[in-house]
């Protein structure tokens, strides 16, 4: 999908005018960053976990997939742990994203999966 298309889906979908505003390039930064951020060791909550999981799902939505995306993808799958548990919702049971959680995973973000039963208790 063109850019304009994807600024164009995010606009009529009613995102935030921060996301229409930077379209598919802050789309694919914001992926990028948090991909660099998990292999880094991911100190945020679950909460932030979330909305940035979401992030990718709005790539799907938009038709934003392409090559650097599925490069991404497949980094960010390396990265994860306990793949079988969902962390997210999705609109797809193929979302592989919403499932599992980054192995370096932070305390913050461990407490909160231990406290919802996503992971297991020390």
């Amino acid at each position: 999908m063109t850019d304009a298309r994807i600024t164009d889906f995010l606009k009529k979908n009613k995102y935030p005018a921060h996301l229409v505003k930077e379209g598919r390039a802050g789309l694919l930064r914001r992926w990028k960053q948090f991909v660099a951020d998990v292999e880094k060791g991911y100190t945020m909550t679950i909460e932030d976990y979330r909305n940035d999981l979401d992030v990718r799902a709005i790539i799907r939505r938009a038709g934003a997939e392409d090559a650097e995306i599925t490069a991404l993808d497949a980094r960010f799958k390396r990265l994860l742990t306990g793949t079988k548990s969902r962390v997210w919702e999705s609109d797809s049971d193929d979302d592989f994203w919403c499932f599992g959680y980054p192995k370096n995973a932070g305390e913050d973000l461990m407490d909160d999966l231990r406290r919802e039963g996503i992971a297991k208790k020390k």
